[in-house]
C-alpha cells in the first residue's frame, strides 16, 4: 500500500479537470512576475514587492470584512490590486519628502499592512479559512475568474513588455539618457509600477502572498546567473518564474504539502542550483580553461 499521506500522478491526472485551473493560473502569473522580477531585482525594488504582496493580502481581508459586517460587496481581487497599486506608488515615493529613510517606510507599510490583515482576519471567524489561503496559498481557491484575470493583466503586461522593449528598458536603466532623448521617463516608471501592483493584486487573490513574493524576486535572482544579455534574462526569467509554479504545485500535490510554501520552497531550490551551477562552471573556467590558455599565450609569446 502506498503512503496516505502522498497522492499518487495518477490520482493527479483522474483530477485533472479539478487542478488545471490552480496549474495554470500559477504558470500565467509565474511568467509575468517573473518578467516583473528583473526589472525589481535590478533596480532594488525587492522589499516593495513584498510589502506589496503584503497589502494585497489586506485588501482582501478588508473585501470579506466589509462584506460581512457592512453587508456592501467588493470583489476580493478588484480590492487587492487597487490596494496593491496605491502600496506601491506609496512605496516608491521619494522618502525625503516625508522625513524618512526608504527603509523605514517600507517597514512601516509592511507592518501596518501585516497586523491590519491579522486584525482583520481575527474578525472574520466565518472567513478564517479563506484569509488564511488568501495570505499563504492554497489549491482550492482558485476561480476561473481568477485564471483569466491573471492571464488578462499578465498577457498585456508582458505584451506590453515586448512592444515597448527598447523604450523601458533604456527609460527604466538609463535615465538621464533617457531623458535627454525625450522619453517621458516619469510616465514609463509609472506604468511599470502600475503593472507590478496590479500583477501582484491579482495572483495574491488567486495564489497568495508567500509565493506572489517569491515569483517577484527569484526568477531574475537565478536569471541574472546565467549571464545573458538582457533579453536573454527576460526570457530565462519567464521560463523560470513558470517552472517554479508548475513544479510547486506538482509538489505539494504529490506529497500532500501546502501549496504557497511549496512554490515558494521550489523557487528557493531552482535559484540555489542555479547559483550553485554557475559558481562550479565559474571555477572550472578559471581553473580548468584559464590557466592552459595563459600558458599557451606565454609559450607563444
Amino acid at each position: 500500500m502506498g503512503d496516505p499521506m502522498t497522492m499518487s500522478w495518477a490520482d493527479l491526472w483522474a483530477a485533472r479537470e479539478l487542478f488545471a485551473a490552480p496549474i495554470a493560473c500559477a504558470a500565467l502569473a509565474g511568467c509575468a512576475l517573473g518578467f516583473l522580477s528583473v526589472f525589481i531585482v535590478l533596480k532594488r525594488m525587492v522589499f516593495i514587492s513584498a510589502t506589496v504582496s503584503q497589502c494585497a493580502g489586506l485588501g482582501v481581508a478588508f473585501a470579506f470584512f466589509v462584506e460581512l459586517f457592512v453587508g456592501l460587496h467588493l470583489p476580493p481581487v478588484l480590492v487587492a490590486a487597487l490596494v496593491a497599486i496605491a502600496a506601491t506608488l506609496l512605496c516608491a515615493i521619494d522618502p525625503k519628502r516625508v522625513g524618512v529613510s526608504r527603509e523605514a517606510l517600507l517597514g512601516f507599510v509592511y507592518a501596518l499592512s501585516s497586523s491590519l490583515a491579522v486584525l482583520l482576519g481575527e474578525k472574520l471567524a466565518a472567513e478564517a479559512h479563506d484569509v488564511q489561503s488568501i495570505l499563504f496559498g492554497t489549491a482550492v481557491l482558485v476561480r476561473e475568474l481568477d485564471v483569466w484575470l491573471v492571464a488578462g493583466v499578465g498577457g498585456l503586461i508582458l505584451l506590453s513588455g515586448a512592444w515597448t522593449y527598447r523604450a523601458l528598458t533604456f527609460a527604466i536603466f538609463d535615465e538621464s539618457a533617457s531623458r535627454a532623448q525625450g522619453l517621458p521617463v516619469a510616465w514609463i516608471k509609472g506604468a511599470l509600477l502600475v503593472a507590478i501592483g496590479a500583477m501582484i493584486g491579482v495572483s495574491t487573490r488567486a495564489l497568495g502572498a508567500l509565493p506572489i513574493f517569491a515569483f517577484s524576486t527569484l526568477p531574475a535572482v537565478a536569471a541574472l546567473r546565467i549571464r545573458l544579455p538582457l533579453k536573454g534574462v527576460l526570457a530565462a526569467a519567464i521560463a523560470i518564474g513558470a517552472f517554479d509554479g508548475v513544479a510547486g504545485y506538482l509538489m505539494a500535490f504529490r506529497f500532500n504539502l501546502p501549496v504557497g510554501a511549496s512554490q515558494t520552497a521550489v523557487a528557493c531550490l531552482v535559484t540555489i542550483f542555479v547559483l550553485a551551477i554557475s559558481k562550479c562552471w565559474t571555477f572550472l573556467n578559471e581553473r580548468g580553461m584559464g590557466r592552459p590558455s595563459n600558458a599557451k599565450n606565454t609559450e607563444r609569446g
